[in-house]
C-alpha cells in the first residue's frame, strides 16, 4: 500500500482527537477508520482468527484493528500450531484480484505455445535483471509459461525509462519493440499515445513493488527478482 508508514503516523496524530467507542460493530468500526484514516479506502472488514480483533482489507494490504477501534496492528498473523502464515493467504488473494482486474489488452503478453502457467511481471526496460530475463523469454515460453508484462520504470514518471516504456507501448508491434528496447542500449523511437503506464505503476505501488523484475503468480504469490525458466516452472508447479 502506498505510503503506509506515513498514513499510520497520521493515524497516531489524528487518533489523539478521535475517541473510540467501547465495542464497535463492523459498520461503526468503518466509520471510526474513516475518521482516523481518511486517506485510506477500507474494502472489507471481517472477523479475524483472534477474538476481539477485526481483519481490515485495504487494497492489497491487511491491517488488524481491535473491536473498540482503539488499536491497530500492521503485520502478519501466524498460527503457531499449524505453522501457517494466516495473513499471506489473504494478501495473495488480494494481489490476484488486482492483477486479474487488468484487461489483457492493457498488458504486453508473450504467450506460450503450450501454456501451463501464467506469470505477471513488473518490468523496467533499463533494469539489468529484467533484460536478462527477457533475453531468455524463449526458455520461459518453452516451459509453458505465458509472460504478462506490466511496466514499472523505477526512476519514476518522466524518466528516460518511463519514456521508453511509453514508446514501446505506442509501437505498431509492442512485443517486437519491447524485445528491441531490452536488447539494445539505443532508446526506441520516441512515440506518444494513450497508454496504461501510469496505471501499471500505480498498481505496482499498491502491490508493494520495490524492485524489478517482480513476478506475481495467478494465485497472487510474489517471486521477487530474476528466476531461471526451469526453476520458475518448478515454483509455479508448487503454487497450486
Amino acid at each position: 500500500m502506498n505510503n503506509l508508514k506515513q498514513v499510520l503516523i497520521a493515524v497516531l496524530l489524528i487518533g489523539l482527537f478521535v475517541a473510540p467507542t467501547a465495542y464497535a460493530d463492523k459498520e461503526a468500526l468503518k466509520k471510526i477508520l474513516a475518521e482516523t484514516m481518511p486517506s485510506i479506502t477500507v474494502d472489507d472488514i471481517s472477523d479475524s482468527e483472534i477474538k476481539g480483533l477485526y481483519e481490515v482489507m485495504v487494497g492489497a494490504d491487511v491491517l488488524y484493528v481491535s473491536e473498540d477501534g482503539k488499536y491497530l496492528i500492521q503485520g502478519h498473523m501466524f498460527d503457531l500450531v499449524a505453522k501457517k502464515d494466516l495473513t499471506e493467504g489473504k494478501l495473495a488473494k488480494a494481489r490476484a484480484a488486482l492483477i486479474n482486474g487488468v484487461a489483457k489488452d492493457q498488458m504486453i503478453i508473450f504467450k506460450a505455445p503450450k501454456q501451463k502457467y501464467t506469470i505477471t511481471i513488473f518490468t523496467d526496460i533499463d533494469c539489468g535483471y529484467c533484460r536478462k530475463l527477457h533475453s531468455e523469454i524463449d526458455q520461459y515460453l518453452a516451459e509453458g509459461i505465458t509472460v504478462q508484462y506490466l511496466f514499472y520504470p523505477r526512476a519514476g514518471k518522466d524518466s528516460e525509462s518511463y519514456k521508453k516504456a511509453v514508446s514501446v507501448w505506442c509501437a505498431d508491434d509492442r512485443n517486437a519493440a519491447l524485445t528491441a528496447a531490452k536488447s539494445s542500449s539505443n532508446p526506441p523511437p520516441v512515440k506518444m499515445c494513450k497508454n496504461p503506464v501510469d496505471k501499471h505503476m500505480a498498481l505496482g505501488e499498491a502491490l508493494g513493488v520495490r524492485g524489478t523484475p517482480m513476478m506475481v503468480t495467478a494465485k497472487g504469490t510474489i517471486f521477487p527478482g530474476y528466476m531461471p525458466a526451469k526453476r520458475l516452472a518448478a515454483a509455479l508447479a508448487q503454487d497450486k
